[in-house]
């Protein structure tokens, strides 16, 4: 009986050849293209790619398709309990904000409301 005892297997291995990647979950994702959507709308933004390596999940935003992102959108679990897994950086690598919530995060890069006479 012993033998069979659940605490003593080993876990399963992951599937051979499988590389766990960071990756924005569905309401993550919603946020930021609820963001991209309404930035689109007001001309600013005009294209975006999103890369997932083993590190972190990126979503770069674009002023035009050819060009370097103006924008990114990191999210780096290793940071979660230290600065915060999000992080927007802008072109030059200038790191805009980073903190725990997305939600905080990425209102750095929407445009303030103005009245219209």
């Amino acid at each position: 009986m012993a033998d069979t005892d659940p605490i003593a297997l080993p876990a399963a291995a992951p599937a051979a050849g499988r590389v766990d990647l960071v990756t924005f979950d569905r309401r993550e994702l919603d946020r930021i293209l609820d963001l991209y959507g309404r930035m689109v709308a007001l001309g600013e933004w005009r294209d975006y790619a999103i890369d997932f390596t083993r590190d972190r999940a990126v979503f770069s935003i674009f002023r035009r398709a050819t060009e370097v992102p103006i924008y990114r959108i990191e999210k780096d679990p290793r940071l979660a309990r230290r600065q915060g897994a999000y992080t927007v950086v802008s072109q030059t690598g200038l790191i805009l904000k980073r903190g725990h919530e997305l939600r905080r995060v990425i209102a750095v890069l929407e445009k303030p409301l103005r009245a219209v006479n």
